[in-house]
């Protein structure tokens, strides 16, 4: 199945989805994993797994190909843009065996890998840019996942802000923590000191202004699936 095709796959199950809690099988917005929708979103992520290639490869576009300055959308979940708090640095953990704890300079030390390719926002917009920094994959090769781990789990400093993946889109090729964004350093608009982005994702699961990451084995939710958002969201 082509990209473009999963996505209208994926957008027709979204509608439906959306359609089934107008009609009154699940009209709760304060438990939407529960109920009809909550089988569905288990078995949707059975389904998006199987057809997930961790091998397969977004197109790296090129610079002439980058949107312009400002045409690439920002955006927040509070009022502000938030600072990043003193002494910030990323905390991994959870079921690992060697948890660290990473400042903007250790990060910069590691393997550099940049990748450009087109973003998908769940609205329907779409925009390029090359993203700078180090892969996750990186990162788990430092800290040593535990056989069990299936899931990963990437929390903000912006108070509430999270989300949660599957192991085998975190550890894809074009999933990385980004300092860098077209050439400079990561701007606040867009998720300094550290967001995490990738190829395989829709927008709404790439966590800005990232805190702490943590492999774990089991699934947890995320800022805007625990409000109804599709879990897996792949592309």
């Amino acid at each position: 199945m082509s990209g473009a095709t999963r996505r209208r796959f994926l957008g027709a199950g979204l509608r439906t989805a959306g359609l089934l809690a107008v009609g009154g099988l699940a009209c709760d917005s304060n438990r939407p994993r529960t109920g009809f929708l909550g089988v569905m979103e288990r078995v949707n992520e059975r389904f998006q797994r199987a057809l997930f290639d961790p091998g397969r490869l977004a197109p790296e576009l090129s610079e002439r190909e980058e949107s312009l300055p400002g045409d690439f959308p920002m955006y927040r979940i509070g009022d502000d843009y938030p600072a990043p708090p003193e002494g910030w640095a990323l905390r991994v953990g959870g079921l690992v065996a060697r948890p660290v704890t990473l400042s903007a300079d250790a990060l910069a030390r590691l393997p550099r890998t940049r990748t450009r390719v087109r973003h998908h926002c769940v609205e329907g917009w779409s925009a390029v840019a090359a993203w700078d920094g180090v892969r996750l994959s990186e990162i788990a090769r430092l800290v040593g996942p535990d056989p069990r781990v299936r899931y990963v789990e990437f929390r903000s400093f912006e108070p509430g802000y999270y989300s949660s993946w599957d192991l085998e889109s975190a550890l894809h090729p074009q999933t990385i923590l980004a300092y860098g964004m077209n050439g400079q350093p990561l701007a606040r608009e867009y998720g300094a000191p550290l967001r995490l982005y990738s190829a395989v994702k829709l927008g709404y699961k790439m966590v800005k202004y990232l805190a702490e990451v943590s492999f774990l084995p089991v699934r947890t939710g995320g800022y805007w699936e625990d409000r109804g958002y599709e879990w897996f969201a792949g592309v």
